[in-house]
């Protein structure tokens, strides 16, 4: 007989994730027949910004997450470098470069760390206190001296994760939600001191991914080669592409592998869906430059706050994994452990870059071009998230902002089913999971927490005394 379990919450994750799957035993195993992703909070940016001045922007989405605000008012200067037809110069270029890496340093050594291994690693009689209990203990998970090994670097992780927005807040004026980047490039002017202290706690970031970081990866993920065919999902993988280059390109170029084929991206083919989601019918198949956020929390067959984005109507998992592959660095295939394994060698190849980066930097000069706001515009900022790729649509009437449209990585990811009845690559790549015990699912959870899911992008909260009429939230300046 099938069982169907919740995972309410979802924990070592950001924001706020339920995942419901049922279980049934195919050829004689428990294995996931059916899996639903459930963000349950509202995200009321896009409402928020409306009316505003196009240069709040900046501010105001990046507190849409706190783990990537860098990558929020990335997109957002992007697409206001658009609006005013504007273009940085190489120092502000550079130093939006460096800011971003250091975000993605961070996220991606707090994904394994302190939010993926512990799927895999028995703590018994290491980690004994709060908030390293309750928790799973598995029969399969690495013991003994390994897992000592991998919790010793777990506490050092979270010193290396401190000096990161230490660096990144040397050009950014502080981390997170950073105060330097504004429309025509950075605010930030570099010195030779400033310079020099961020080669500093870069070097020892780069010694830590080197010697501590890919290693560990290596390590654990040599324990479970079986999950190297688990987790594959539609196999559809999409980036943007982020860093851009003083030659032209990005270090991490954009791209589609879809049908054994790599593609060229257009975002014009992107549509959001709504089918299985809690915002009006109008909502939906609709481009974002003229999208809309309607909520409608009682509609029926909805379970979900997050819309469903696709491209060309086809669901695309994006993220570590699909930037590597579309840049041809990483290649073994598409599951658990290579979503670990791409973000691992990410993480080097950024931090990497970033050392040379700071010798294209010259002391003194100006980082930002100076602009003025237009009357009217439409405007697009495509980057990357360290869980994937980020888009922002803005239009501007009357100087003011008349329309703004995010979508996030995880509302990739964790988009729900669509009309066509597919269903978002977490979902997909659920299926087919073996459970051996459905009152400790650890095979769900490193599936789910593979793809790092961030909630706090794809949803976020409306106060408690904003006011409801007739049904449809309006969505006050302040949130939660």
């Amino acid at each position: 007989m099938a069982t169907t379990i919740k995972l309410d919450p979802v924990t070592r994750i950001e924001g706020h994730l339920e995942i419901e799957v049922t279980i049934d035993n195919i050829g004689g195993a428990p294995q996931v027949v059916d899996a639903k992703c459930i963000g349950t909070m509202f995200r009321g940016f896009e409402i928020i910004l409306a009316g505003r001045d196009p240069r709040d922007a900046i501010p105001y989405t990046q507190r849409i997450c706190g783990v990537c605000p860098v990558s929020h008012a990335t997109a957002s200067s992007l697409a206001l470098d658009s609006a005013l037809s504007v273009t940085p110069p190489d120092n502000g270029r550079i130093l939006r470069n460096l800011v971003l890496g250091a975000n993605f340093i961070q996220s991606h050594i707090l994904h394994f760390y302190h939010l993926t291994a512990l799927d895999y690693v028995d703590t018994s009689g290491i980690l004994t206190d709060s908030p390293w209990t309750p928790r799973y203990v598995t029969a399969d998970m690495v013991g003994g001296s390994t897992a000592q090994a991998l919790v010793n670097n777990y506490l050092q992780a979270l010193r290396v994760r401190r000096k990161s927005h230490q660096m990144g807040a040397i050009f950014a004026g502080k981390l997170p939600c950073i105060a330097s980047f504004a429309a025509g490039g950075c605010t930030e002017t570099p010195t030779d001191d400033k310079i020099a202290d961020f080669r500093t706690l870069l070097t020892e970031i780069r010694s830590f991914i080197d010697n501590s970081f890919i290693p560990d990866v290596t390590t654990l993920i040599g324990y479970f080669p079986t999950y190297y065919s688990i987790g594959t999902g539609h196999g559809n993988l999409l980036a943007f592409g982020a860093f851009e280059q003083s030659a032209g390109g990005k270090l991490l170029p954009g791209g589609r592998y879809t049908g054994g084929s790599l593609l060229s991206t257009n975002e014009a083919a992107i549509t959001e869906d709504v089918t299985a989601s809690w915002f009006t019918p109008q909502c939906g198949k609709k481009h974002p430059s003229v999208g809309e956020t309607i909520p409608d929390r009682d509609k029926a067959g909805a379970y979900t706050w997050l819309k469903a984005p696709r491209y060309a109507d086809v669901p695309y998992e994006l993220g570590p994994l699909a930037r590597m592959w579309i840049a041809g660095e990483y290649t073994n295939g598409i599951s658990v452990l290579d979503r670990l394994m791409a973000r691992a060698l990410e993480t080097k190849k950024i931090a990497d870059a970033m050392d040379s980066w700071l010798d294209e930097l010259t002391p003194g000069a100006s980082g930002i071009t100076a602009s003025s706001l237009p009357q009217q515009a439409l405007a697009i900022g495509l980057t990357e998230a360290p869980r994937g790729a980020l888009g922002h649509w803005m239009s501007v009437d009357g100087g003011l902002i008349s329309r703004y449209q995010v979508i996030t990585p995880t509302g990739w990811n964790a988009s729900p089913r669509d009309e066509l009845g597919q269903r978002g690559p977490l979902e997909a790549a659920l299926i087919g999971t073996p459970t051996a015990d459905t009152s400790k699912p650890v095979e769900v959870l490193r599936v789910i927490h593979s793809f790092d899911p961030c909630l706090a992008c794809a949803v976020h909260m409306i106060r408690p005394d904003s006011q409801r009429i007739a049904g449809s939230v309006i969505v006050q300046p302040g949130i939660s």
